[in-house]
């Protein structure tokens, strides 16, 4: 059409202009190839510097991988080779701190010989032997002990003498005599005796000082005489300042000192209930020492059953005691003893509630802290065995000890019928069963942590991908049936059996359900085929909707199968998650196998129920499995002989 209507002139200006265009766009299309062409130069030149940048980080990541290593086996090394000796410097600072305490009740009677002599400190030597009884009363079956107490008592009971000789005899000031009487209380003297005596003397020095003020007035003008010059004002203020000063002031000294001795003992029980409490400390530093002493060869220590009896009767017996010490205020020959405020405020209120229940609640309160409390920087945790122990005391104190030690005080301090209300014996039930379920849940989230710990680090530490073929059990796995075997054990000594399911007759035969390819190739062998990798994650989820759901950190029953069942199903799912994490070769698949197996074969003898080992272990090996590169099992046979053999 250009060519029929354009004229050649127009045709070859049109012609011209064409080419210009192109010119112009072949130059620009030159120019943008050259730009990219330097560009890629560029690019080209710096992927090559880093290239050599890497190689040359490679080498000093592997320099610095082999410095690593050689430092922590040189760490390692060091740690082994200074681990007896750490050990024996812990033991021999432990017998120094021992020695010391021995040394210092050793000293104890020529201490007291001295301050407890005429002219001596009887305070500085009362408070000596209050430090020292309880121990010597606790150890006193050893002929040892018994020797320093007998000679401590002799030397107390001769202070006690010339006390009670100094109240009976010397002339004594309100001051000294509060301090006679106190010091008396303090040696266990019988109260009502002390109190009588003290009102004795309290009232002859009154009645004297009466006497003497007395003596001063003027005498009476007889009748029909005529009356008597009245005295300056001056000797009358005399009279009344020294009224005043002597005889108002000893009366009101003697009436305080004597609340505060006798009437003011019931806010003592605070005293005695911080006494108890610092005795059952004791005593657990004592079960604390025990658990962690260490053994001679061929000789065992005391059991949980022993220890956890010691500390009963010990706590029991204090408790006992202490409570007829108090009772020895409500003798009938005691005044105060039948007031009805004693009567109802001090036996309900402080023996009942402030002592008893308070005791307690705070030995529930300390035990559960065990399990709740964080510990201080730097402090020890509490030593697994010491949970256990702790849990079956207050198991045991739910079960019978709560209840008698109530009954034991409304028999020996009965409440009046309008006293004030105390805390029934169910509420402290309550509490000492669920210290006892906290410090139970708290013992198997332990021992699973520590076994999890060990299977944690045997995964991540394990190069799965260039490992060889599995001719043995690991050796982790075999300290983990060790370890629960031992659980086993220490818990069987405290708690009772329980129940188990109905084992299955092949329960010690059974392997890993998606490892049996030999049993049922044609329901698990696409879960080993590399076209396949959904199959596997499909059926794994199919299976999971019909089993059973498995409750990890569920709370544990007091009984030992529930325990153990606890701690397996932690230490299998912490299993479970790292083998996740990890990429497998076809030999890291195998080895898994092994393991597992072997694991079957002697854990589902702990557990409540076989189904649950079963099934976590079911689960380690599906993820085991999905994460294989190349996913061959091994025969089962072949992981059979290798168990059987390992």
């Amino acid at each position: 059409q250009v060519r029929s209507e354009c004229p050649l002139g127009q045709l070859l200006a049109r012609e011209a202009a064409l080419g210009r265009e192109i010119r112009a766009l072949d130059s620009d299309m030159q120019t943008l190839l050259y730009e990219n062409y330097n560009k890629f130069i560029s690019a080209t030149d710096t992927i090559r510097k880093m290239k050599v940048d890497f190689r040359r980080m490679e080498a000093e990541m592997a320099d610095l991988a082999a410095n690593m290593a050689a430092i922590s086996t040189s760490s390692a090394r060091v740690s082994a080779a200074l681990q007896d000796r750490h050990r024996r410097g812990a033991q021999l600072a432990g017998v120094q701190a021992l020695l010391r305490k021995l040394q210092s009740l050793v000293e104890v009677p020529g201490r007291l010989r001295r301050w407890a002599a005429p002219g001596g400190e009887p305070a500085r030597a009362l408070r000596c032997y209050a430090r020292a009884r309880t121990v010597l009363r606790h150890y006193r079956h050893l002929p040892s002990f018994c020797a320093i107490e007998d000679e401590s008592h002799a030397i107390m009971a001769d202070l006690a003498q010339r006390l009670r000789t100094q109240l009976r005899c010397d002339p004594l000031d309100p001051k000294e005599l509060s301090e006679c009487v106190a010091m008396l209380l303090e040696l266990e003297a019988p109260a009502a005796e002390l109190c009588e005596e003290f009102l004795s003397r309290a009232g002859a020095r009154l009645e004297a000082e009466l006497a003497t003020l007395e003596a001063e007035l003027p005498p009476a003008d007889p009748p029909g005489a005529a009356a008597a010059a009245t005295p300056p004002a001056s000797d009358i203020l005399d009279f009344v300042d020294r009224g005043s000063s002597a005889f108002v002031g000893n009366l009101c000294v003697l009436a305080g000192s004597y609340r505060t001795l006798f009437v003011g003992r019931a806010g003592r029980v605070d005293r005695y209930l911080r006494a108890l409490q610092t005795f059952f400390l004791g005593c657990l530093g004592d079960v604390r020492q025990a658990l962690a002493a260490p053994r001679p060869l061929g000789k065992e220590g005391p059991g949980l059953p022993d220890l956890l009896a010691t500390l009963a009767s010990s706590v029991l017996g204090q408790l006992k005691a202490v409570l007829a010490y108090v009772q020895l205020f409500t003798a009938r020959d005691v005044a105060f003893a039948s007031l009805p405020y004693f009567k109802g405020e001090f036996c309900a209120a402080a023996v009942r509630e402030g002592l008893v229940v308070a005791f307690v609640r705070w030995l529930c309160r300390t035990a559960r802290g065990f399990a709740e409390g964080p510990a201080e920087r730097g402090a020890p945790a509490a030593p697994p065995a010491l949970l256990l122990l702790l849990a079956r005391l207050c198991l045991d104190y739910e079960a019978s000890t709560i209840r008698y030690l109530l009954t034991l005080t409304d028999e020996q301090f009965p409440p009046q019928d309008s006293g004030p209300a105390v805390p029934p014996g169910p509420a402290l039930c309550a509490e000492a069963r669920g210290a006892a379920q906290r410090l139970l849940d708290h013992y198997v989230q332990a021992q699973g942590a520590a076994v999890a710990q060990m299977l944690r680090k045997s995964v991540e530490t394990r190069d799965w991908l260039g490992t060889v073929e599995p001719r043995n059990v690991r050796a982790v796995m075999k300290r983990v049936v060790e370890d629960i075997t031992a659980i086993d054990l220490q818990v069987g000594q405290l708690f009772e059996e329980g129940v188990r399911r109905a084992q299955s007759s092949d329960s010690s035969r059974r392997a890993f359900s998606v490892y049996s390819s030999s049993r049922a190739p044609g329901r698990y062998a696409p879960s080993y085929t590399p076209s396949a990798p959904m199959d596997t994650h499909l059926l794994s989820n199919i299976q999971k909707l019909f089993s059973e759901r498995i409750d990890i950190f569920s709370p544990v029953e007091f009984n030992k199968v529930s325990v153990l069942t606890g701690i397996i199903k932690i230490s299998l799912k912490t299993l479970l998650e790292c083998v996740r994490l990890r990429t497998l070769g076809r030999f890291g698949l195998q080895q898994v196998q092994v393991d597992g197996h072997y694991l079957q074969l002697y854990l589902w003898r702990f557990a409540a129920d076989e189904r649950v080992v079963q099934g976590l272990l079911d689960e380690v090996a599906a993820s085991a499995a999905h994460r294989c590169l190349d996913p061959v099992p091994m025969e089962h046979s072949v992981v059979e002989l290798i168990c059987e053999r390992g």
